[in-house]
């Protein structure tokens, strides 16, 4: 009878230690990454590539990282928006960092795990649009609690504060993000195909 293997294996703890240091360096330094305004996030790609060549608990332990590089950034006035939604609402803000990050990860681990079973191509480009949905649906969902606070520092006069989140935050961002997701995720796991059969 052959025993069942845990998820800690060598391979695993190799693979999260990998991506892992890509999650901080991409989010530590994802403010250089830009065209004009526009700030290009690759953060997510090592998220959904550890949910797909480890399963849900890796892609939700890569999210969590994220969410806690997040936090600390904001915590350490790093990343401003964050450090005044911290200074007004510790708790949403925490919950709402470390929450939609590991969701991310984790859904995009159940979505490949769920679609692979069909079709592995479609599960990978799967996995890869749900991360980026998930993570800003559930950064406006937690941000709308602190309408408050983004009503007095962000937003504009004459506009919503779902307006502000919906177009200002997410809007050209989300799509970037989105679609940078969508291209380097598969291809990334392609490559790593190729090298894991040589």
């Amino acid at each position: 009878m052959e025993e069942k293997k845990g998820f800690f294996t060598s391979k695993n703890i190799a693979v999260l230690g990998i991506l892992g240091a890509f999650v901080v360096i991409l989010q530590i330094f994802g403010s250089y990454f830009r065209i004009g305004t526009v700030q290009l996030s690759f953060v997510l790609v090592p998220i959904v590539l550890g949910a797909i060549l480890t399963g849900v608990p890796g892609g939700a332990i890569l999210g969590f990282l994220f969410g806690a590089i997040t936090l600390i950034m904001g915590i350490f006035g790093v990343d401003q928006f964050t450090f005044i939604l911290f200074s007004d609402h510790p708790v949403l803000t925490i919950l709402t960092c470390i929450v939609k990050a590991t969701a991310e990860g984790a859904l995009a681990g159940i979505v490949y795990s769920l679609v692979s079973k069909k079709n592995k191509t479609a599960a990978v480009f799967s996995a890869a649009a749900i991360a980026p949905v998930v993570n800003t649906s559930l950064f406006i969902v937690g941000a709308l609690f602190m309408s408050d606070t983004l009503n007095a520092n962000f937003v504009q006069s004459g506009t919503s504060v779902m307006y502000f989140l919906i177009i200002g935050c997410a809007g050209i961002n989300f799509i970037v993000e989105f679609a940078i997701n969508l291209l380097l995720a598969p291809s990334v796991y392609r490559i790593i195909k190729v090298v894991k059969k040589q």
